[in-house]
């Protein structure tokens, strides 16, 4: 039975299975991600309802720019959409949405909802959602390796006093503010990271499902999070012995 005063701080999710759900229904996979888009709603309420701080979900990676213009075009219009139809509950449910990535390149009509969204939820102080856009974590890796090397070069910073902390300081979640995900869960079966906060995940617990993104109910996500919490989270030590 989930323990509401364990939750962990940090859930992060690989939404994964929506071209195979549409495909098993011999629908458009765009009907995959219009499917998916309601499951991240509902996932979205419930963390919040649950009292979670942070939820970081990969919605659209470096490499998906592969994909066929027709889905990537979908993709986008879903994007516009969950704006235009969720930003009121977000904001009225304290809601702050923040973006790890890069979404310039993604049109103007996507750029324009989420600086909006970015704007209107910027002083919401309850769970923070954090969509990852455009996102891999070795371009995340780099532009922070670039921005610290800025740094030694103007005189800022000495490279003997680079840390850990230094990098993990220079990362899109760690100029937010945001600490590492206590968990990582993937849908539909495949037991990867994807290119997915491969630095920040070092002490995260792993949780891959079978099932796929669209049929990942509230109730599919309390059991990934009782599983959670039935693990013995050692960060690299071990447990003493009597």
């Amino acid at each position: 039975m989930l323990d509401i005063n364990r939750m962990p701080v940090h859930v992060a999710i690989i939404m994964d299975g929506n071209g195979r759900w549409a495909e098993k229904r011999k629908l458009p996979r765009v009907m995959g991600h219009n499917a998916g888009m309601k499951s991240m709603t509902e996932i979205v309420r419930r963390a919040s309802d649950l009292g979670i701080k942070y939820l970081t979900v990969y919605a659209f990676s470096t490499e998906n720019w592969k994909r066929s213009k027709e889905e990537v075009s979908g993709i986008f219009k879903l994007l516009v959409k969950y704006v235009d139809l969720e930003l009121d509950e977000l904001c009225r449910n304290n809601v702050r949405v923040r973006i790890f990535g890069d979404y310039e390149g993604m049109g103007e009509a996507v750029k324009d909802r989420l600086d909006k969204t970015l704007g209107d939820t910027k002083d919401n102080t309850g769970l923070e959602f954090n969509i990852c856009l455009d996102y891999g974590s070795r371009d995340e890796m780099t532009k922070a390796v670039r921005a610290i090397a800025r740094e030694v070069k103007d005189g800022e910073l000495k490279s003997e006093d680079i840390t850990e902390e230094t990098i993990s300081a220079h990362l899109f979640t760690g100029l937010a503010g945001v600490p590492d995900p206590d968990v990582i869960i993937r849908t539909s079966g495949e037991e990867r990271l994807s290119n997915f906060l491969l630095w920040q995940c070092a002490y995260s617990e792993m949780i891959f499902t079978p099932v796929l993104w669209p049929d990942y109910t509230p109730e599919e996500f309390e059991k990934s999070l009782e599983e959670f919490q039935s693990r013995d989270r050692r960060f690299g030590g071990r447990k003493e012995t009597k």
